[in-house]
């Protein structure tokens, strides 16, 4: 058992319960503002104002007192600290829940909103507060060259060469939270059971749009389905 690999995929739902919006929800983020307008390169480059407010107002909702991780971010770093296997984390999320709940391995596909990214010399640093164009970036001291380092549409999600590898070998694959139809994300059922040996479960409040691609389903919220599935694999595997 030890050398059985779980990875783990989440997206907004897992931190809806934890006072944050999701997006493609009928009352969702993008239910109320245009894509086009906060979430591309062009966007940025048409009115970088408008998007600079806009994930200023999302990085203080995240830095609210009363947002915190819920009980399916802490199962899943217990499962990361317990499981004698790996446990790869990947999320499609931008806030840091996962890193307060103690998970040891992640990969933010899609980036982070507390951090920036310089346009001129690349850096990315910790970010907290407002950003406007006339902030600094922190490591070349350039001023109007920062971005919130997240990905915006049309541009590639991190990291996918050691997602890839990962669901190639591993031997069970959970989709947590996510609506199932963002690509490449949505693929990744499929490519871990192309790998002919992966268990393939699906937690969600509600069944996805990739339902049928997943060998096991739950429905529920998340704080229930996840610390209960948690709870089962440390005890009985899968």
């Amino acid at each position: 058992m030890k050398d059985r690999r779980i990875v783990i995929l989440t997206g907004a739902g897992i931190s809806k319960e934890s006072g944050l919006d999701t997006f493609r929800d009928p009352d969702g983020i993008w239910a109320r503002v245009r894509i086009e307008d906060v979430a591309t390169p062009e966007a940025f480059a048409r009115n970088p104002d408008h998007v600079h407010a806009f994930y200023n107002h999302r990085r203080k909702g995240l830095l609210d007192q009363a947002v915190a991780p819920n009980a399916a971010h802490l199962a899943i770093a217990r499962l990361q600290r317990e499981w004698p296997g790996e446990v790869l984390l990947v999320t499609q999320n931008i806030d840091d829940l996962h890193e307060r709940a103690g998970s040891p391995a992640l990969i933010h596909m899609h980036g982070e909103l507390l951090k920036a990214r310089c346009l001129a010399c690349g850096a990315i640093s910790p970010w907290r507060e407002a950003m406007t164009i006339d902030s600094l970036c922190p490591s070349c001291g350039v001023e109007g060259t920062l971005r919130v380092n997240v990905v915006w549409f049309g541009e590639m999600p991190l990291e996918m060469e050691r997602i890839y590898d990962a669901l190639a070998a591993c031997d069970l694959f959970v989709s947590i939270g996510t609506s199932g139809n963002v690509y490449p994300a949505a693929g990744f059922v499929t490519q871990a059971r192309s790998n002919g040996r992966a268990h393939t479960l699906e937690l969600n409040l509600e069944p996805s749009e990739g339902q049928t691609f997943f060998a096991e389903r739950r429905y529920g919220p998340a704080t229930q389905e996840v610390p209960a599935f948690v709870e089962q694999v440390l005890k009985d595997g899968w």
